[in-house]
């Protein structure tokens, strides 16, 4: 099936919301770039893997996490330490004086520690959400990672408001429970033993 015009014109139009959400991801404008335009690229190369069963724009978001997740491994591979500047220079002297300390004085990295608990623990609410019912995980999702907006959830899923509020309450109180046995709780007796 080849794409319709007017199947073309939307996914341009989405573009810009694409873009937007992949420098936020990427933090940079290169790499956000290259993501959207795989994104277009895998979605006029097959239009008929989209079902209309969601809006097209939640699809395409869909499709640009893979990408974006493609894009940092990608880079991460590609990352050398003989990298050189935009302009060419090499990168060791822009950041290092001749006597081999740094021009301008670091900012604090934090704790290493601090950011693999991160990494651990938004692995372990990546396993609470996948346990959620069916219908509960996909309001989840689209209300607080996609950051749909409410009405729009709810005019996708057919279902008032209400409704949406409850299950989006119930959710939570399922993630709660979930993490504090999956995660507050391996805390605690990690500290204790």
């Amino acid at each position: 099936m080849t794409p319709t015009p007017d199947f073309h014109r939307q996914i341009e139009a989405l573009r810009p919301v694409l873009l937007k959400y992949a420098r936020l991801q990427l933090r940079n404008p290169h790499w956000a770039e290259d993501a959207v335009s795989e994104t277009v690229l895998a979605a006029l190369e097959k239009p008929q893997s989209f079902s209309g069963a969601s809006q097209l724009k939640t699809w395409l978001i869909g499709i640009l996490k893979h990408k974006l997740i493609d894009q940092i491994r990608k880079n991460s591979r590609e990352l050398s330490t003989t990298a050189t500047h935009e302009d060419g220079e090499d990168l060791d002297d822009l950041l290092f004086a001749a006597d081999g300390h740094w021009r301008e004085a670091q900012h604090d990295w934090g704790n290493p520690e601090d950011a693999l608990r991160q990494v651990d623990f938004m692995k372990v609410l990546e396993a609470c959400v996948d346990k959620l019912p069916g219908q509960q995980g996909r309001l989840f999702m689209m209300r607080e990672w996609l950051e749909l907006e409410s009405d729009e959830i709810c005019k996708e899923l057919a279902i008032s408001p209400t409704n949406l509020w409850v299950m989006l309450h119930r959710a939570r109180l399922r993630l709660r429970e979930c993490l504090q046995l999956g995660w507050f709780g391996a805390a605690t007796s990690e500290a204790t033993s």
